[in-house]
Parts: C-alpha cells; structure tokens; sequence
C-alpha cells in the first residue's frame, strides 16, 4: 500500500505539462491553383502532413506540405502569385511570420488560412 501512495504523490507533483500529449499540424498548398488543406491534432509530423496533403488533393493535383508544427499554430500568406507561411507558440506570431516570408518575395500579402493544434493559443 506504501508504494501505491508514493506513485500517487509522484505523479501529483509531475509538472502537468510533462504528461501532455504533443500534437501535430501542417498545412499543403498548390502552387498551379493556390489550393491548400490543413490539418491539426495529429499524434505525428507524418501523419498531419498526410492528412493536409489529402485535404488539399481534393481541389488540386500538385499539393504539397509546406509547413508542419507542434503544439502550435501555423498560418499560410499569399499574394497574386507569391505565398510564405509561419509558425509560432501563437496564432498571432504564426501570422506575422507568414506574412513576412511572403512579403520578402511579394506585395499585399495577406493571411488566407490559420490553423492551432490544440492548446495553443
């Protein structure tokens, strides 16, 4: 009995995000169309690319992933023919980092998709 109460004092003092799973997001584009897909809350980079691609693969045929985060938000920024994307702890800082790699390459960027996993903000 001794040892189950040590277990349950030990894991009350683990830091309640060490236990948390990580969940993983990304995001596909066309560059020919300018179609994308996302997806979020995947338990693996792998899987959340696939799944964005096969989102993004039902309007178009050239999809790839170009982006993928964990336990965060991503964003995708495009212009007329120039797009650049971003992630960060914040769907605010994913934002501003998209933005910023598009406009390096193009004018009146703007954020056309924004996608958290869960727990970010």
């Amino acid at each position: 009995m001794l040892r189950v109460s040590q277990l349950a004092l030990l894991l009350a003092c683990v830091a309640p995000g060490a236990l948390a799973a990580d969940y993983f997001g990304a995001i596909a584009y066309s560059t020919s169309t300018g179609a994308h897909g996302w997806a979020k809350d995947h338990p693996s980079q792998a899987a959340a690319q696939k799944a964005a691609r096969a989102a993004c693969s039902k309007h178009a045929k050239d999809c790839k992933p170009v982006l993928w985060f964990k336990n965060g938000c991503g964003a995708l920024a495009v212009s007329e023919k120039i797009y650049g994307w971003g992630w960060g702890t914040t769907q605010k800082l994913a934002d501003g980092e998209a933005i910023k790699a598009c406009a390096k390459h193009g004018k009146a960027c703007k954020v056309s998709l924004q996608v958290c996993t869960a727990g970010a903000s």
